[in-house]
Protein backbone atom coordinates (compact mmCIF):
# COMPACT_ATOMS: atom_id res chain seq x y z
CA UNK A 1 0.00 0.00 0.00
CA UNK A 2 2.67 2.12 0.92
CA UNK A 3 4.30 1.67 -2.75
CA UNK A 4 1.21 2.85 -4.17
CA UNK A 5 0.53 5.69 -2.51
CA UNK A 6 3.95 7.04 -3.40
CA UNK A 7 3.43 6.10 -6.95
CA UNK A 8 0.24 7.79 -6.79
CA UNK A 9 1.57 11.01 -5.01
CA UNK A 10 4.50 11.54 -7.34
CA UNK A 11 2.01 10.81 -10.37
CA UNK A 12 0.06 14.54 -9.30
CA UNK A 13 3.14 15.91 -9.04
CA UNK A 14 4.01 15.11 -12.14
CA UNK A 15 0.35 16.42 -13.89
CA UNK A 16 -2.51 18.52 -12.40
CA UNK A 17 -4.54 16.88 -15.06
CA UNK A 18 -4.26 13.94 -17.75
CA UNK A 19 -6.30 12.71 -20.42
CA UNK A 20 -6.09 9.60 -22.23
CA UNK A 21 -4.29 9.81 -25.61
CA UNK A 22 -6.32 8.20 -28.69
CA UNK A 23 -5.11 8.33 -32.09
CA UNK A 24 -7.74 9.14 -35.06
CA UNK A 25 -10.02 5.83 -35.67
CA UNK A 26 -9.48 6.64 -39.04
CA UNK A 27 -6.52 3.99 -38.72
CA UNK A 28 -7.67 1.28 -36.45
CA UNK A 29 -7.66 -2.35 -37.33
CA UNK A 30 -10.31 -3.87 -38.13
CA UNK A 31 -12.09 -0.70 -39.35
CA UNK A 32 -14.77 1.11 -36.98
CA UNK A 33 -16.91 2.97 -39.64
CA UNK A 34 -18.97 4.52 -36.76
CA UNK A 35 -16.13 6.08 -34.35
CA UNK A 36 -14.61 7.65 -37.00
CA UNK A 37 -17.76 9.71 -38.22
CA UNK A 38 -18.28 10.81 -35.20
CA UNK A 39 -14.59 11.90 -35.13
CA UNK A 40 -15.38 13.68 -38.38
CA UNK A 41 -18.65 15.35 -36.64
CA UNK A 42 -16.44 16.57 -33.74
CA UNK A 43 -14.09 18.03 -36.18
CA UNK A 44 -16.20 19.56 -38.81
CA UNK A 45 -19.63 20.12 -37.17
CA UNK A 46 -19.67 20.77 -33.58
CA UNK A 47 -17.82 24.48 -32.19
CA UNK A 48 -13.84 23.70 -32.93
CA UNK A 49 -10.98 24.86 -33.77
CA UNK A 50 -11.23 23.40 -37.14
CA UNK A 51 -14.66 25.09 -38.14
CA UNK A 52 -13.36 28.33 -36.49
CA UNK A 53 -10.28 27.99 -38.76
CA UNK A 54 -12.91 27.20 -41.61
CA UNK A 55 -15.30 30.40 -41.45
CA UNK A 56 -11.95 32.70 -41.07
CA UNK A 57 -11.01 31.55 -44.12
CA UNK A 58 -13.97 31.95 -45.94
CA UNK A 59 -14.78 35.39 -44.35
CA UNK A 60 -10.66 36.51 -45.10
CA UNK A 61 -11.13 35.38 -48.87
CA UNK A 62 -14.56 36.99 -49.26
CA UNK A 63 -13.75 40.24 -48.04
CA UNK A 64 -10.24 40.79 -47.42
CA UNK A 65 -8.22 39.34 -49.72
CA UNK A 66 -7.69 41.84 -52.63
CA UNK A 67 -8.75 40.91 -56.21
CA UNK A 68 -6.28 38.78 -58.12
CA UNK A 69 -5.50 41.34 -60.72
CA UNK A 70 -4.27 43.52 -57.82
CA UNK A 71 -1.59 40.72 -56.51
CA UNK A 72 -0.01 39.92 -59.75
CA UNK A 73 3.02 42.42 -58.89
CA UNK A 74 4.38 42.08 -55.38
CA UNK A 75 3.24 45.89 -53.90
CA UNK A 76 3.38 46.95 -50.89
CA UNK A 77 -0.32 47.85 -50.20
CA UNK A 78 -1.59 43.94 -50.45
CA UNK A 79 1.81 42.64 -49.02
CA UNK A 80 1.49 44.78 -46.08
CA UNK A 81 -2.26 43.84 -45.69
CA UNK A 82 -1.56 40.24 -45.15
CA UNK A 83 0.83 40.94 -42.50
CA UNK A 84 -1.12 43.15 -40.72
CA UNK A 85 -4.25 40.78 -41.15
CA UNK A 86 -1.71 37.83 -40.27
CA UNK A 87 -0.37 39.76 -36.71
CA UNK A 88 -3.64 40.76 -35.54
CA UNK A 89 -4.80 37.16 -36.36
CA UNK A 90 -2.06 35.68 -33.81
CA UNK A 91 -2.05 38.58 -31.45
CA UNK A 92 -5.91 38.27 -31.00
CA UNK A 93 -5.68 34.19 -30.71
CA UNK A 94 -2.50 33.34 -28.67
CA UNK A 95 -2.77 36.59 -26.68
CA UNK A 96 -6.15 35.80 -26.21
CA UNK A 97 -5.71 32.37 -24.45
CA UNK A 98 -2.59 33.65 -22.94
CA UNK A 99 -4.83 36.42 -21.27
CA UNK A 100 -7.88 34.25 -20.39
CA UNK A 101 -5.85 31.24 -18.70
CA UNK A 102 -2.69 32.92 -17.52
CA UNK A 103 -2.61 36.49 -16.64
CA UNK A 104 -6.70 36.40 -16.40
CA UNK A 105 -6.74 32.78 -14.93
CA UNK A 106 -10.18 32.64 -15.56
CA UNK A 107 -10.40 28.89 -15.19
CA UNK A 108 -7.97 28.21 -12.31
CA UNK A 109 -6.17 24.90 -12.92
CA UNK A 110 -9.39 23.50 -13.77
CA UNK A 111 -8.50 20.85 -17.31
CA UNK A 112 -4.76 22.11 -16.27
CA UNK A 113 -1.87 19.49 -17.42
CA UNK A 114 1.24 20.75 -15.43
CA UNK A 115 0.29 21.92 -12.15
CA UNK A 116 2.94 24.69 -12.56
CA UNK A 117 1.78 28.20 -12.16
CA UNK A 118 4.47 30.91 -13.73
CA UNK A 119 6.49 30.55 -16.80
CA UNK A 120 10.19 31.04 -16.50
CA UNK A 121 12.15 33.87 -16.28
CA UNK A 122 15.93 33.00 -16.83
CA UNK A 123 18.98 33.14 -19.33
CA UNK A 124 17.81 31.00 -21.68
CA UNK A 125 15.09 33.40 -22.93
CA UNK A 126 15.47 36.00 -25.06
CA UNK A 127 14.65 39.23 -22.27
CA UNK A 128 14.83 36.66 -19.42
CA UNK A 129 11.57 36.44 -20.20
CA UNK A 130 9.64 32.82 -21.49
CA UNK A 131 6.24 35.48 -21.90
CA UNK A 132 7.89 37.70 -23.98
CA UNK A 133 11.00 35.42 -25.73
CA UNK A 134 7.85 33.37 -26.59
CA UNK A 135 6.07 36.44 -28.31
CA UNK A 136 9.19 37.83 -30.03
CA UNK A 137 9.69 35.00 -32.27
CA UNK A 138 5.89 34.09 -32.43
CA UNK A 139 5.41 37.34 -34.15
CA UNK A 140 8.92 38.72 -35.45
CA UNK A 141 9.46 35.09 -37.20
CA UNK A 142 6.67 32.66 -37.11
CA UNK A 143 3.92 35.57 -38.53
CA UNK A 144 6.74 36.88 -41.33
CA UNK A 145 7.20 33.52 -42.47
CA UNK A 146 3.53 32.66 -42.73
CA UNK A 147 2.88 35.73 -44.56
CA UNK A 148 5.50 35.50 -47.09
CA UNK A 149 4.28 31.76 -48.02
CA UNK A 150 0.54 33.17 -48.10
CA UNK A 151 2.15 35.96 -50.39
CA UNK A 152 4.05 33.42 -52.82
CA UNK A 153 0.66 31.80 -52.96
CA UNK A 154 -1.23 34.48 -54.08
CA UNK A 155 1.34 36.09 -56.51
CA UNK A 156 1.86 32.68 -57.79
CA UNK A 157 -1.92 32.24 -58.48
CA UNK A 158 -2.86 35.62 -59.67
CA UNK A 159 0.29 34.93 -62.51
CA UNK A 160 -1.15 31.60 -63.07
CA UNK A 161 1.47 29.33 -62.39
CA UNK A 162 -0.46 28.16 -59.29
CA UNK A 163 -3.17 25.59 -60.28
CA UNK A 164 -6.57 26.06 -58.49
CA UNK A 165 -10.36 25.30 -58.71
CA UNK A 166 -13.78 26.79 -58.52
CA UNK A 167 -15.69 25.79 -55.41
CA UNK A 168 -18.70 26.08 -57.52
CA UNK A 169 -17.54 23.81 -59.71
CA UNK A 170 -16.01 20.98 -57.84
CA UNK A 171 -17.41 21.11 -54.27
CA UNK A 172 -17.11 17.06 -53.28
CA UNK A 173 -12.85 17.81 -54.36
CA UNK A 174 -13.29 20.56 -51.52
CA UNK A 175 -14.26 18.71 -48.98
CA UNK A 176 -12.15 16.08 -49.54
CA UNK A 177 -9.33 18.56 -49.14
CA UNK A 178 -11.06 19.06 -45.54
CA UNK A 179 -10.72 15.56 -44.79
CA UNK A 180 -7.58 14.69 -46.23
CA UNK A 181 -5.75 18.02 -44.41
CA UNK A 182 -5.19 16.44 -41.08
CA UNK A 183 -3.59 13.41 -42.41
CA UNK A 184 -1.48 15.62 -44.31
CA UNK A 185 -0.70 17.82 -41.75
CA UNK A 186 -0.21 15.20 -39.48
CA UNK A 187 2.44 13.44 -41.52
CA UNK A 188 4.68 16.36 -42.63
CA UNK A 189 5.09 17.54 -39.03
CA UNK A 190 5.92 13.67 -37.64
CA UNK A 191 8.65 13.95 -40.41
CA UNK A 192 9.89 17.24 -40.07
CA UNK A 193 10.21 16.77 -36.33
CA UNK A 194 11.89 13.61 -36.54
CA UNK A 195 14.36 15.75 -38.57
CA UNK A 196 14.66 18.50 -36.56
CA UNK A 197 15.51 16.33 -33.34
CA UNK A 198 18.71 15.48 -35.80
CA UNK A 199 21.54 16.46 -33.18
CA UNK A 200 23.19 18.94 -35.49
CA UNK A 201 19.29 20.43 -36.18
CA UNK A 202 18.24 20.45 -32.78
CA UNK A 203 21.27 21.96 -31.55
CA UNK A 204 21.41 24.94 -33.96
CA UNK A 205 17.73 25.45 -34.13
CA UNK A 206 14.96 22.93 -32.71
CA UNK A 207 16.61 23.42 -29.05
CA UNK A 208 15.01 27.61 -28.93
CA UNK A 209 11.40 26.16 -29.14
CA UNK A 210 12.28 22.83 -26.54
CA UNK A 211 13.31 26.03 -24.23
CA UNK A 212 9.46 25.60 -23.48
CA UNK A 213 8.63 22.89 -21.13
CA UNK A 214 6.06 24.69 -19.41
CA UNK A 215 4.18 25.72 -22.28
CA UNK A 216 1.52 28.25 -23.25
CA UNK A 217 -0.36 29.78 -25.88
CA UNK A 218 2.42 32.10 -27.08
CA UNK A 219 4.98 28.48 -26.54
CA UNK A 220 3.33 27.06 -29.84
CA UNK A 221 5.25 29.00 -33.04
CA UNK A 222 7.91 30.49 -30.53
CA UNK A 223 10.54 28.76 -33.15
CA UNK A 224 14.36 29.28 -34.46
CA UNK A 225 13.60 31.02 -38.32
CA UNK A 226 14.80 28.17 -40.05
CA UNK A 227 12.39 26.03 -38.59
CA UNK A 228 9.49 28.29 -39.08
CA UNK A 229 10.78 27.91 -42.67
CA UNK A 230 10.53 24.06 -42.42
CA UNK A 231 7.39 23.74 -40.36
CA UNK A 232 5.03 25.68 -42.87
CA UNK A 233 6.67 24.25 -45.80
CA UNK A 234 3.50 21.36 -45.73
CA UNK A 235 1.76 24.00 -47.38
CA UNK A 236 3.68 23.74 -50.32
CA UNK A 237 1.42 20.82 -51.38
CA UNK A 238 -0.88 23.71 -52.56
CA UNK A 239 1.27 25.23 -54.95
CA UNK A 240 1.41 21.58 -56.80
CA UNK A 241 -1.86 20.19 -56.66
CA UNK A 242 -5.16 22.27 -57.46
CA UNK A 243 -6.52 23.29 -54.46
CA UNK A 244 -8.66 26.58 -53.21
CA UNK A 245 -7.20 29.99 -51.63
CA UNK A 246 -9.72 29.17 -48.52
CA UNK A 247 -8.39 25.42 -48.63
CA UNK A 248 -4.68 27.02 -48.05
CA UNK A 249 -5.81 29.79 -45.77
CA UNK A 250 -7.17 26.62 -43.54
CA UNK A 251 -3.99 25.25 -43.96
CA UNK A 252 -1.97 28.69 -42.55
CA UNK A 253 -4.03 29.03 -39.68
CA UNK A 254 -4.16 25.70 -38.74
CA UNK A 255 -0.54 25.09 -38.54
CA UNK A 256 -0.01 28.85 -37.35
CA UNK A 257 -2.75 29.84 -35.22
CA UNK A 258 -3.56 26.51 -34.07
CA UNK A 259 -0.17 25.90 -32.15
CA UNK A 260 -1.73 28.50 -29.88
CA UNK A 261 -4.44 26.08 -28.70
CA UNK A 262 -2.36 22.68 -28.61
CA UNK A 263 -0.06 24.64 -26.19
CA UNK A 264 -1.84 26.02 -24.28
CA UNK A 265 -1.71 23.99 -21.92
CA UNK A 266 -4.79 23.11 -21.08
CA UNK A 267 -7.59 20.11 -22.44
CA UNK A 268 -10.27 22.87 -22.74
CA UNK A 269 -11.15 26.31 -22.89
CA UNK A 270 -14.31 26.36 -19.89
CA UNK A 271 -16.61 29.56 -19.29
CA UNK A 272 -18.20 28.78 -16.05
CA UNK A 273 -18.63 24.86 -15.75
CA UNK A 274 -19.18 24.63 -19.60
CA UNK A 275 -16.40 23.52 -21.93
CA UNK A 276 -16.39 25.85 -24.71
CA UNK A 277 -14.11 24.28 -27.22
CA UNK A 278 -11.21 21.73 -26.91
CA UNK A 279 -7.70 23.33 -26.51
CA UNK A 280 -4.49 21.39 -25.73
CA UNK A 281 -3.83 18.01 -26.35
CA UNK A 282 -1.59 15.36 -23.73
CA UNK A 283 -0.14 13.59 -26.85
CA UNK A 284 2.30 17.26 -27.28
CA UNK A 285 2.57 17.78 -23.97
CA UNK A 286 4.21 14.65 -23.08
CA UNK A 287 6.71 15.90 -25.85
CA UNK A 288 7.44 18.73 -24.34
CA UNK A 289 8.35 17.16 -20.93
CA UNK A 290 10.20 13.92 -22.67
CA UNK A 291 11.40 15.30 -25.53
CA UNK A 292 12.08 12.11 -27.56
CA UNK A 293 8.05 10.53 -28.19
CA UNK A 294 5.08 12.06 -29.68
CA UNK A 295 6.80 13.71 -32.20
CA UNK A 296 3.67 13.69 -34.82
CA UNK A 297 -0.23 14.10 -33.81
CA UNK A 298 -3.19 12.19 -32.81
CA UNK A 299 -4.39 12.61 -36.34
CA UNK A 300 -1.78 9.80 -37.84
CA UNK A 301 -0.64 7.41 -35.77
CA UNK A 302 2.89 7.85 -36.99
CA UNK A 303 4.74 7.36 -33.20
CA UNK A 304 2.83 3.89 -32.66
CA UNK A 305 4.53 2.98 -36.14
CA UNK A 306 7.70 3.80 -35.49
CA UNK A 307 7.87 2.97 -32.24
CA UNK A 308 7.99 6.62 -30.54
CA UNK A 309 4.74 6.53 -28.45
CA UNK A 310 4.00 8.01 -25.12
CA UNK A 311 0.18 7.62 -23.31
CA UNK A 312 1.04 9.47 -20.35
CA UNK A 313 1.58 5.94 -18.07
CA UNK A 314 4.84 5.76 -15.87
CA UNK A 315 5.32 2.50 -17.67
CA UNK A 316 5.76 4.36 -21.04
CA UNK A 317 8.24 6.77 -19.67
CA UNK A 318 10.52 3.53 -17.94
CA UNK A 319 10.29 2.43 -21.21
CA UNK A 320 11.14 5.46 -22.84
CA UNK A 321 14.17 5.98 -20.45
CA UNK A 322 15.61 2.54 -20.84
CA UNK A 323 15.35 2.70 -24.70
CA UNK A 324 17.28 5.67 -24.42
CA UNK A 325 20.19 3.97 -22.26
CA UNK A 326 20.45 1.26 -24.95
CA UNK A 327 20.84 3.85 -27.45
CA UNK A 328 23.36 5.84 -25.35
Amino acid sequence: MKGTAGKSSKRKKSWNHTTPVVFTPLFDWPPNPKAFVIALTKRWVTVSRNVLFLIMAALVYRYWVPDLSAMRSLSSDWIGLIFLRNFLFMLVVAGGLHLYLFTFRLQGKRLKYDAREKFDKSRKFSFRNQVWDNMFWSLASGMTVWSVYEVLYFWGLANGVIPRFAFIDYPLVFVLWLLVMPVVLSSHFFLIHRLLHWPPLYKAVHRLHHRNIHIGPWSGMSMHPVEHVIYVSSALIHFVLPSHPVILLVHLYSRCLGPAFSHAGFEKLLVKDTSVVDAADFHHQLHHRFFECNYGTVDAPWDRWFGSFHDGSDEATVRMRKKRRREL
